[in-house]
């Protein structure tokens, strides 16, 4: 099993398309005195769709503008004033991002020059998203100086457009019937939650093998089949309160994901608690050490273990059972915090944290269980001794392993360079060597009374850590990015590099920002496309491009086996006047297509009857669509899809 499912890093999004938009505009107008107006926009906007404000900064999203064609007959009064919006930190842009939920108003004051004028026009661009995708629209606005209120029609690119086969935005492309559902590949990846059940029944497994809970299986057998004929009962309820106890640890984060559920979906790419984690990893990691212990204050225990005593019935077996959770905590504490930071940065929500609580609970009840059940089996158990002391020191050096994972996460989304691919390679190198001394001896930790002594355990350890030392350093190399291949998804990407160059693309990769170059490109070396229908202040596109290419399967897959086309639907640099365009709508108007990201947004639409972002295409060369497309989704999920993809274009 890789790595990186240590980590718990699962996140399943739905996938959907819709047909409708998401933002409708009307207007009115609002006689102020006998040559000024206001001219009114409203907007009602979908439930869980965002429209942004006129007022944001650079390096966010897109700002709602609105453009007046300049006229003799009114001049403008100051800018457009708009309804109070929402201000949050966004994690993806790193800075504060306003915007509109439910609906919004603007009003821009005219002074009337020529006032046989009865209508007013203007263009409102604007960027809506929800959790998932974005658009990048412009449409027409209608004032009608009467007052009357005019319901703004906002033609669909994907089904207003009149398709004209001469048009060279149209692609004669095969196998369109794969258009009709974009969600057929989440059937491809594997059930998250079983993972994450198997996972935290794992790490249960790893804490009783500890000195807090190890000893303990023994004697709290022995209180049961002292009890008489209600052992059996007593020892099955007393298994359920461990379960309970460690599932309701993750309640809290319920509350916190129905408030605010980006709060947990952010933080796999919030830097500053990625740091965060990487400190905590690194104090679990030396508790493991024995320098201390992160331990339940003694008056909470004592409290908790004389109500057991005293009270009799299923309560008293309750605070039994809470009381091996909390004694047993110094132990159970970094790997239940492993598991917690795990489960809520892999923008999972909170139940992940409880599938993975449940498998742990399950896992640290069954044994006292079955003992309890049958106590004859307690022959069979290894002796308490210096083995659980050696088995928590390892704990600790893979804690502090794993802590560089988090530290490298914050240094990917900040792009700091300070854990390119080989430097992070290298610490888990050092990690290793340093477990491989410890485990023939050449040091003690200063609780530790004596060395290790080298059993046949201890050498067999050693002579694994040593070995997955020598297997790793090779990626040390300038060619090895293949190499390392047992840590895919824990390393940093072989794009992350201190040998790679720099690239305008995304992560590094070979791209083109034209179909037409990249499609020629793709013939010349018999590769299939990845198409990228993108935009540079698209939040979930950069989640993609962080989040799942930086998979180094994903990435490699990419890199390997596709061309790589991104088209930025919101780039707005104007085009050469031989390659403008102009389109008819069924209705009779005429759309222009006077920039690159117009010209990229009408291509998606008229071909793949899609107009949100992020939106993915796999194609051959003869432009046979390989499978249904993709929208924001997990890494799981993707990585199937290219695969199919792929074995589809055998």
């Amino acid at each position: 099993m890789k790595f990186r499912l240590l980590l718990f890093i699962f996140f399943i999004f739905s996938q959907f398309s819709f047909s409708q938009e998401p933002v409708s505009f009307s207007t009115s107008v609002k006689k102020v005195s006998d040559d000024t107006y206001e001219l009114i926009t409203n907007s009602k906007i979908e439930s869980n769709w965002r429209l942004y404000s006129q007022n944001l900064i650079d390096g966010g999203a897109i700002p709602t503008e609105f453009i007046f064609n300049d006229s003799d007959n009114y001049d403008l009064i100051e800018g457009v004033k708009e309804s109070k919006s929402i201000t949050k930190f966004d994690p993806i842009f790193g800075i504060d991002q306003s915007y509109f939920i439910n609906e919004s108003s603007f009003i821009q004051s005219v002074k009337i020059i020529d006032k046989s004028i009865n209508t007013i026009k203007a263009i409102i661009a604007y960027q809506a998203c929800d959790d998932m995708v974005c658009i990048f629209r412009e449409a027409e606005l209608v004032f009608n100086l009467d007052g009357s209120v005019n319901a703004i029609v906002n033609e669909n690119l994907t089904t207003d457009l009149v398709i004209d086969k001469s048009n060279p935005l149209v692609l004669d492309l095969k196998n369109t019937d794969v258009l009709e559902s974009y969600s057929s590949s989440e059937n491809l990846s594997s059930n998250p939650y079983l993972n994450l059940l198997i996972l935290g029944f794992l790490g249960g497994l790893l804490a009783l093998l500890t000195p807090c809970v190890f000893p303990m299986i023994p004697l709290t057998v022995s209180f049961f089949t002292n009890k008489g004929s209600d052992s059996s009962l007593n020892a099955f309820i007393y298994g359920s309160f461990i379960i309970l106890i460690y599932i309701s640890l993750s309640i809290p984060f319920h509350f916190i994901d129905s408030l605010d559920p980006e709060i947990l979906n952010s933080i796999s790419t919030n830097a500053v608690l990625n740091v965060l984690f990487f400190i905590v990893f690194v104090v679990f990691a030396f508790s493991f050490f024995g320098f201390y212990e992160i331990t339940i204050p003694s008056s909470w225990i004592n409290s908790i273990d004389s109500k057991s005593n005293s009270i009799g019935g299923f309560i008293g077996v309750f605070f039994m059972a809470l009381t091996l959770v909390l004694v047993s905590f110094s132990c159970t504490g970094p790997i239940l915090g492993s598991l917690l930071v795990g489960s809520i940065s892999s923008q999972g929500g909170a139940m992940q944290l409880t599938i993975g609580m449940l498998g742990f609970g399950i896992a640290l009840a069954l044994p006292f269980t079955l003992f309890a059940l049958f106590p004859n089996l307690l022959n069979s158990l290894p002796k308490s001794g210096r083995w659980m002391n050696t088995f928590k020191v390892i704990l600790g050096f893979l804690e502090l392993g794993f802590a560089f994972k988090f530290l490298s996460n914050a240094d990917l989304v900040e792009h700091w360079g300070i854990l390119k691919r080989e430097i992070f390679i290298g610490i888990w190198v050092l990690v290793l060597l340093l477990l491989f001394s410890y485990l023939i001896g050449l040091f003690k930790f200063p609780h530790e009374s004596q060395k290790i002594k080298q059993s046949k355990f201890n050498v067999v350890l050693s002579i694994l850590s040593l070995s997955f030392a020598v297997y790793l350093s090779p990626a040390l190399l300038p060619d090895g990015s293949n190499k390392a291949r047992l840590l895919s998804g824990f390393t940093p990407p072989s794009f992350y590099s201190v040998y790679s160059k720099t690239s305008d693309c995304p992560l590094g990769f070979q791209c083109f920002k034209d179909f037409e170059s990249g499609l020629e490109f793709a013939k010349a070396n018999n590769k299939p496309i990845l198409l990228d229908f993108t935009g540079w202040a698209c939040v979930n596109c950069r989640r993609i491009e962080e989040n799942v290419w930086t998979d180094p399967a994903i990435f490699n897959l990419i890199n390997d086996n596709f061309v790589l086309i991104s088209l930025y639907v919101d780039d707005r640099k104007e085009l050469d006047e031989k390659d403008k365009i102009s389109l008819k709508y069924k209705s009779g108007k005429i759309k222009e297509i006077n920039t690159i990201g117009e010209k990229s947004a009408t291509f998606q639409a008229l071909n793949f009857k899609s107009a949100s972002q992020p939106f993915y295409v796999l194609l051959d060369t003869d432009l046979r669509i390989l499978n249904s497309p993709i929208q924001y989704t997990s890494k799981d999920i993707y990585k199937a899809w290219l695969e199919e993809g792929l074995e589809n274009l055998k």
